[in-house]
């Protein structure tokens, strides 16, 4: 009688790491057309406009902070923030199709791609405390953890 291989069931902690990269992957995609998008029009005018649309306080702590900055963007500085963000985008993207489709390679990917940022977001952390960033942080680590993990007992 014939040996059957075992073909590998469904992992359900690869799909969902899988599909979490490919929604901030589409997120960032629409982020960084959004970016292009205002290079042609008045940023400070369409900002306002979304303030006023999403009904934000404009005279918050944190919305002013935000509006000071984004108020001196130039044009160069959206084409280059549009360009990172595509580039961010399509690793994001990379990494949630290749874990879909479960290529080992893509564990290595996403591991090595999302512990290199692990240091930065720990010192934010420090530096400022915030409960998003302490979720965002314990994703990541979640994360690497899992497939290094995976990795580590093979396939």
């Amino acid at each position: 009688m014939a040996a059957r291989r075992k073909t590998p069931g469904r992992d359900p902690g690869l799909i969902l790491i899988g599909l979490f990269k490919l929604v901030k992957g589409l997120a960032l995609i629409t982020v960084a057309v959004g970016l292009l998008r205002l290079l042609h029009r008045d940023v400070s005018t369409t900002v306002l406009h979304w303030i006023e649309l999403l009904r934000l306080d404009p005279d918050n702590h944190y919305l002013h902070g935000l509006l000071t900055r984004i108020f001196r963007v130039t044009p160069t500085q959206l084409k280059e923030l549009s360009a990172g963000t595509f580039l961010y985008a399509g690793l994001f993207l990379t990494e949630g199709v290749g874990l879909l489709r479960k290529k080992h390679w893509a564990e290595y990917l996403t591991v090595v791609s999302t512990a290199v940022f692990l240091p930065l977001e720990a010192y934010e952390l420090l530096h400022r405390f915030t409960w998003v960033r302490v979720g965002v942080l314990a994703a990541n680590l979640a994360i690497v953890l899992y497939l290094a993990l995976r990795l580590k007992r093979g396939r």
